[in-house]
């Protein structure tokens, strides 16, 4: 899926995870401002199409890590 397809909410949440890295739920509706069920129809439409990745968080395993997948393959090829 382009990114002219998905809705303004999933193209802000992927530029915000390409610019930051890592991020929980929370992080990123505090950075986006978006409300938080909209950002989790976004995560899901990003997960959907392979453009973010859902990771276990070790520090609280309540919460999710999402990273975009353009960093997952950058420290795969590094490893």
């Amino acid at each position: 899926m382009q990114r002219t397809e998905m809705p303004q909410s999933c193209i802000t949440i992927l530029r915000l995870l390409e610019s930051t890295g890592s991020q929980t739920h929370k992080d990123i509706v505090a950075g986006t401002g978006l409300a938080p069920r909209t950002v989790r129809y976004a995560l899901k439409r990003l997960k959907e199409n392979g453009l973010v990745i859902e990771k276990f968080n070790f520090r609280d395993a309540r919460q999710a890590i999402y990273q975009p997948k353009l960093a997952v393959s950058t420290n795969q090829a590094s490893a």
